[in-house]
């Protein structure tokens, strides 16, 4: 009945959710969000409170109970989000194939048994190309017996080249997919993971009353508080802003390179000379 006190009572674990009730005329209102990393019957003990009001039949209602992320959890996980799409922003700017191969020639510095591999490549490219050249300086019909015996140490030389060249190109396989998926792990991969295991974590809070009630829900899309920005709001502005900031840069950068690729020209133009300008048209 209206002017009845409803005494309280605790909820059962499966009313522990998301509660969003409508009162008359009034937004949408959330009483409380369940949180992974807080107990549902320590959620619940902290929400309790009396009805909502005295005609309604629920005879409970639940405070705001959103954990409070420390200043420090979020300052790092906005810091996170950003460097994770400030790497995948220079991984398509520079070309994935152009990281691959400058890893790869890292790589053969290092003192592994395929650095080893690729400089006895090398020293077995360099060898047959030597003997090519004294083959080919040699005559097969004078010195018939000197070109016979640079010939086997050429087609020896080859073979162990190719057999080498077989077995470096086999690690150079396994090295590049092996830095892909670490590449898609460290970028996309811990991109898609913090939006999943963040989802209900709050990035930061909105000003209180400063923005209607759809524009908090849309900044709080899919799973996060209302009045605070979700973590795939805040992926979506990093990316948008370091796109826009991406290009803003290459343009000035280009302005800025523009008068010297110029200068160069006319300085290239002058040291060629007059004959650099002539056409066929000008012996009529």
């Amino acid at each position: 009945m209206p002017g009845e006190n409803h005494p309280r009572r605790k909820p059962t674990p499966a009313e522990c959710q998301v509660f969003i009730i409508r009162q008359p005329l009034a937004e949408p209102i959330l009483l409380a969000t369940y949180h992974r990393t807080t107990p549902k019957s320590a959620l619940c003990d902290a929400a309790l409170s009396p009805p909502a009001t005295p005609a309604t039949p629920i005879d409970f209602a639940f405070r705001s109970a959103v954990p409070a992320a420390t200043p420090a959890a979020m300052l790092s996980l906005i810091f996170m989000v950003l460097f994770v799409h400030v790497a995948i922003y220079l991984v398509n700017t520079i070309g994935a194939t152009t990281i691959d191969s400058l890893l790869w020639h890292l790589y053969l510095k290092l003192p592994t048994s395929t650095s080893r591999k690729a400089r006895e490549q090398q020293h077995k490219k360099q060898e047959a190309v030597k003997l090519k050249r004294e083959m080919n300086n040699t005559s097969s019909q004078d010195e018939f017996a000197k070109w016979a015996k640079l010939r086997r140490r050429h087609d020896k030389s080859m073979e162990e080249y190719e057999a080498m060249n077989k077995a470096v190109s086999s690690q150079k396989t396994s090295f590049d997919w092996a830095v892909k998926i670490a590449r898609w792990l460290s970028t996309t991969g811990l991109k898609i993971f913090l939006q999943f295991w963040y989802s209900k974590t709050p990035v930061f809070a909105l000003p209180p009353d400063w923005f209607p009630y759809y524009v908090e829900w849309i900044l709080s899309f899919p799973r996060a508080p209302i009045g605070h920005v979700s973590i795939q709001v805040w992926s979506n502005v990093c990316a948008t802003t370091i796109a826009v900031v991406g290009e803003i840069l290459g343009a000035v950068i280009a302005q800025a390179l523009a008068p010297k690729q110029q200068q160069k020209q006319k300085q290239e133009a002058a040291a060629a000379g007059p004959e650099s300008n002539w056409k066929p048209e000008e012996l009529d």
